[in-house]
């Protein structure tokens, strides 16, 4: 069986056609996020780490790093802060330490700069997944080499010089130039995870038909695994999770091992908090003077103000559980545990201590 393995100095995540669903969590990403981007442009990494602590605690494998940002302020001081290649290879190496200080995670190495790969390799512990190889021959010649010196998984997304093709089968041609490339610098195709390219399936109405197909040949013809943007299949649809939840089950089912993701429902603003408040106290409605926000938003079906798992979590832990990689159902019964409210530890059903009696 295939197995990509990626470590972090005390954590093995396996990517494998046996195992469960590999979870690679994305949002250490400024990239279109300019609140993040402006507050690493100060230094501020604490938004890094806290998405590195609520991704871990909500199911992620391994924590994808990206380097993206884009300097804003600093570009009118210093016009070298227009350009990636001077900021990714400093950013990147200090965004995975901050990273590694607060989570055990494996790290995902994230970035289009083959000078913030290499740093990043540096300052990673273990073994990082590199994130990415194209089929384009400049890349292939500045990545690979990274990949073989170091000794790490990499990878390969689908496409060329020529672009993206609509073209399924140029797609998987692309990925065995890869990984034919790859074992000409002596990189075993268990350490290739291939991106075959997910496509928006409202501009493109095979896209998921296409998708399944290149899995499954991926797979029984390359041996490799596999990954995706998996929020790709819905861009620009309205209930976005809903499609979302029923894509990722079908691609497993098709053969597909991992894919980069948010794991978790993003938390309820406090705006939205105090919209709804001044909402209900327009309509006369009063509320308990200790209800506070959890609960307010808990009552009105919001959703929570605290981080927690996303639906297309809930979608993969079943899958898992169906495809029997989830012995015994370990891992969705866990997942779906209630807590106990205060007061009501070690009771059984309806809070009786000692749970059913047996006659």
């Amino acid at each position: 069986m295939t197995r990509t393995i990626v470590e972090s100095k005390t954590k093995t995540a396996i990517i494998g056609f046996d195992q469960p669903f590999c979870v690679i969590g994305e949002r250490i990403n400024p990239t279109g996020r300019k609140i993040l981007a402006a507050e690493l442009e100060r230094g501020d990494f604490s938004r890094v780490e806290a998405d590195a602590i609520a991704q871990a605690a909500a199911g992620a494998n391994i924590l994808d790093v990206n380097s993206g940002a884009v300097f804003s302020n600093k570009m009118a001081e210093d016009p070298r802060y227009a350009d990636n290649n001077f900021v990714e290879p400093m950013l990147m190496p200090e965004m995975i330490k901050r990273v590694q200080a607060v989570t055990d995670c494996p790290i995902c190495i994230d970035s289009s700069v083959p000078g913030a790969l290499e740093n990043g390799l540096e300052a990673a512990e273990g073994r990082p997944l590199l994130n990415s190889v194209t089929g384009e021959e400049e890349r292939l010649e500045l990545v690979l080499p990274l990949v073989k010196k170091y000794n790490v998984p990499v990878v390969a997304i689908s496409n060329d010089d020529t672009g993206i093709s609509e073209d399924p089968d140029v797609r998987f041609a692309v990925a065995k130039k890869i990984v034919e490339r790859a074992a000409d610098f002596g990189i075993p195709a268990y350490d290739i995870v291939v991106d075959p390219l997910v496509m928006p399936i409202g501009a493109m109405a095979t896209a998921g038909h296409q998708v399944f197909t290149l899995v499954r040949r991926l797979r029984e013809e390359l041996g490799v695994n596999t990954t995706c943007g998996a929020s790709n299949i819905s861009f620009g649809l309205p209930n976005r999770h809903g499609i979302n939840n029923a894509f990722l089950p079908m691609a497993m089912g098709a053969g597909m091992t991992s894919a980069i993701m948010n794991p978790i429902a993003l938390p309820v603003s406090a705006a939205k908090v105090a919209e709804k408040r001044a909402e209900l106290a327009a309509l006369g409605l009063v509320l308990p003077e200790d209800m506070d926000d959890e609960a307010l938003v808990k009552l009105f079906g919001m959703g929570s103000t605290l981080p927690r798992p996303g639906k297309e979590m809930e979608a993969i832990r079943a899958a898992n559980f169906l495809f029997d990689r989830d012995p015994h159902g370990g891992d969705w019964i866990k997942f779906n545990k209630v807590a106990p409210k205060a007061g009501q530890e070690g009771r059984g059903r309806a809070g009786r201590t000692g749970g059913r009696r047996r006659g």
